[in-house]
């Protein structure tokens, strides 16, 4: 590999900023393991090297535009993007150019991002059809989630940052599985707007880096603030619970063993660890995720049915004709139990560090057919509360398995923080 496109985001601002690494020679870079890796990878939806390169050369004679000026970022293809289509991995949009830059591109550019291409999505991020993306380590296997093209590209050194998207696991699990950071913000404190719609009430626009330092950067181009800023943070002395969640029964072996890993890593770092059993009532929450996801996504798909109801997938007419029987009645349960648990964890939240919770099931699961379960992630997203997956541990087979790191919502830069010191501690044991 070139030398720069390994370089993690904030370490190539640092070099474009001090002026001895060109934006025309980090996108070269980029570029060239692309090229290399793409045959294999296939994580790209679209890509136009010409193009992107004139762009880094016209970068190049410009003052420096912004905190993110001249680097390449990759968008999952469901998100809109004025100079390139949006496909959405779906037939209906082939080709499909909406002209104008969703609220979090636009966000970008003006801090100077250079847009390197779109990347490779599960259907409308909701179901259908799969990309054709692998994982970066083993061909076999799936990359994961609906944000596969955007996880596989920053694990395999294409980007060094790639925006995704979440409103089950679609980042949280695929970052688990290719051994990268990302972070899920607090439900709605990044715009959605341009972004395709599957749940209201879940959708999180998310981003995946390989070093948790290009997070922070993210955090600060979105103005993501905590009330209370973070300081200075230790592990020890930190109480740091560890919740196995109501799903626990489904943690395969490489969960079970990085779990246990990570807890005694904390402990031999002076952490407190703290066994956390939630109340009853959210061991409901998955079912409640179920039914909040598939209700909106009623409404999400319903234009598509309409207007290209024989180029629709099964999956999406399926929703739209509510084939899962949700009423009105089980989705105003399932609102009014969310509403109720979210105050309640906070407040459970705030009485340690963080909170430290399980990934994905365990290692990337065998086959392109699968994206693997979310049945990790459904709780916390529809909780809305920020979630930063932390690599650094294997499974078995010695393949990444995650540890999320979580805590209250509007916390997110606290939690962040104390991921980036858990993610030290992980990568040293």
């Amino acid at each position: 590999m070139t030398e720069a496109n390994i370089l993690s985001a904030t370490d190539a601002l640092a070099q474009i900023h001090a002026g001895t690494l060109s934006v025309e020679d980090l996108v070269r870079a980029c570029l060239a393991r692309i090229a290399d890796r793409e045959p294999y990878l296939r994580a790209w939806a679209w890509l136009e090297p010409a193009a992107v390169i004139a762009q880094a050369r016209e970068l190049d004679k410009q003052p420096v535009k912004g905190p993110l000026h001249g680097l390449p970022i990759g968008v999952k293809d469901m998100i809109q993007t004025r100079d390139m289509p949006t496909q959405h991995n779906s037939p209906i949009y082939v080709g499909h150019r909406p002209g104008i830059d969703a609220a979090p591109i636009e966000t970008l550019r003006a801090a100077g991002a250079l847009i390197l291409g779109k990347t490779e999505t599960v259907e409308f991020a909701g179901g259908g059809r799969k990309p054709l993306t692998r994982h970066p380590s083993d061909p076999a296997r799936t990359p994961g989630g609906t944000s596969s093209g955007s996880v596989a590209a920053v694990a395999d050194c294409h980007i060094p940052l790639a925006l995704g998207t979440q409103t089950a696991g679609s980042t949280i699990r695929p970052s688990s599985f290719c051994g990268v950071w990302a972070m899920k913000p607090t439900w709605g404190r990044v715009s959605r707007e341009g972004v395709k719609v599957y749940s209201l009430t879940l959708d999180t626009l998310t981003w995946i880096a390989r070093a948790p330092s290009d997070l922070d950067l993210l955090c600060e181009v979105f103005q993501i603030q905590d009330d209370t800023p973070p300081g200075d943070l230790t592990l020890d002395g930190a109480r740091i619970a560890f919740c196995r969640s109501p799903v626990w029964d489904q943690a395969e072996d490489g969960t079970r063993m990085a779990f246990a890993r990570a807890a005694a890593l904390l402990q031999d770092a002076g952490a407190e660890v703290v066994e956390l059993d939630l109340p009853p009532a959210f061991a409901r929450l998955h079912a409640a995720h179920n039914t909040v996801m598939n209700g909106e996504g009623r409404a999400a798909f319903l234009n598509e049915y309409r207007a290209s109801y024989a180029k629709l997938h099964p999956d999406f007419r399926a929703k739209v004709e509510n084939e899962l029987g949700i009423t009105g009645e089980s989705l105003c349960a399932a609102y009014d139990l969310a509403a109720a648990c979210r105050p309640q964890f906070d407040a459970i939240a705030r009485d340690y560090t963080a909170v430290i919770t399980p990934s994905a099931p365990g290692e990337a699961p065998f086959g392109l057919h699968t994206t693997g379960d979310s049945v990790f992630n459904r709780m916390w997203s529809l909780l809305h509360v920020p979630c930063v997956n932390v690599p650094g541990l294997t499974g078995p087979n010695g393949l990444p398995v995650g540890v999320t790191v979580t805590g209250p919502r509007f916390h997110d830069r606290h939690v962040l923080q104390v991921a980036m010191r858990v993610g030290a501690v992980l990568a040293r044991g």
